[in-house]
């Protein structure tokens, strides 16, 4: 078996060597579903209505849905950017 095989032979293995759900679970990965409970809960426990300017027209909408729309767009952003590097 050379340096960079890692499967074991065991049947319904994946491949992972037993590591199972704690080599799925890295620091890095909890630390960024903390983060993103944490400000889900930040969302909605903000619920009063206020007016936001989108570049002319002036929308009076829920707070957590101007923070929502935010959070989702920035998603998108991180990860159109994380994919494009990769190539």
């Amino acid at each position: 078996m050379s340096r960079k095989d890692t499967t074991t032979g065991v049947k319904g293995s994946g491949g992972r060597g037993g590591e199972g759900l704690r080599g799925r679970l890295t620091p890095g990965r909890i630390a960024a579903l903390v983060v993103a409970a944490l400000t889900l809960v930040f969302i909605f426990e903000n619920t009063q209505k206020v007016e936001i300017r989108l570049l002319i027209p002036v929308v009076t909408i829920p707070l957590y849905l101007a923070l929502l729309g935010t959070w989702v767009v920035g998603g998108l952003c991180g990860a159109y950017l994380s994919c494009r590097r990769r190539r």
